[in-house]
C-alpha cells in the first residue's frame, strides 16, 4: 500500500487495486477499514508503531526508543511515500483527522505517557512545554523525510534526544 502511495500518492491508492494485489475481494477490505482513508492511516501508523514510547526505566532510553522507531519508519516506503501523502492532507480535510487521530495522536500518547512516567520518577522538570517538547523530538525526523535535505542517521537521532533531555531536566 505504501508503494502505490510513493508511486501515485493518496489519489492513485484504491481499494480495488489494493484487494487484487493482496488477493482479496473488496468487500473483506471494507469490513476491517471502513474507507481509504483509514487503510492507509492503519498503513503509516503500521509502519511507524502506535506506542512507541517502550518503558525503559528511564527517559532517555524511552526517547531513544521513540526516535528508533521514527528512524526505521523513514528508512522503509513511508519516507518517499510522506510528501504525497502530506500533499493530500492539505486537501482532504477528512483524511487530515484521521491521520491525526489515529496515528499522529496515538503516538503522542505513548509518548506523553513517556514523559509522565519521567516526572514520577522526578527526572524531568514541572513546568514542560510537553506538546511543543514532542514536536521538538519528532520533528526533525518528518522535516529531513519531507525535503530529504539530511539524513536520518542514528547519530541524528541520540542528537535529537540528547537535546530534548537538555531542555526537559530538572533544574536543582
Amino acid at each position: 500500500m505504501l508503494k502505490a502511495l510513493r508511486r501515485g500518492g493518496y489519489r492513485a491508492v484504491t481499494l480495488e487495486g489494493i484487494a487484487r494485489r493482496v488477493q482479496r475481494a473488496r468487500t473483506s477490505l471494507y469490513r476491517r477499514w471502513p474507507s481509504k482513508r483509514h487503510l492507509v492511516a492503519y498503513s503509516v501508523l503500521s509502519e511507524m508503531g502506535a506506542r512507541p514510547a517502550a518503558d525503559t526505566g528511564s527517559l532517555r532510553g524511552d526517547l531513544r526508543a521513540i526516535v528508533a522507531t521514527l528512524r526505521r519508519a523513514f528508512a522503509g516506503p513511508l519516507r518517499s511515500a510522506l510528501p504525497g501523502l502530506v500533499a493530500d492532507i492539505a486537501h482532504d480535510v477528512e483524511l487530515a483527522d484521521i491521520i491525526r487521530q489515529e496515528v499522529l495522536e496515538t503516538r503522542r500518547r505513548s509518548m506523553r505517557a513517556a514523559f509522565a512516567r519521567a516526572a514520577a520518577r522526578g527526572e524531568v522538570r514541572a513546568e514542560l512545554e510537553l506538546e511543543l517538547l514532542l514536536d521538538m523530538l519528532t520533528g526533525p525526523f518528518y522535516y529531513r523525510a519531507l525535503f530529504g535535505h539530511a539524513s536520518i542517521s542514528r547519530r541524528m537521532a541520540d542528537d535529537v534526544v540528547e537535546y530534548v533531555l537538555r531542555i526537559a531536566a530538572r533544574r536543582d
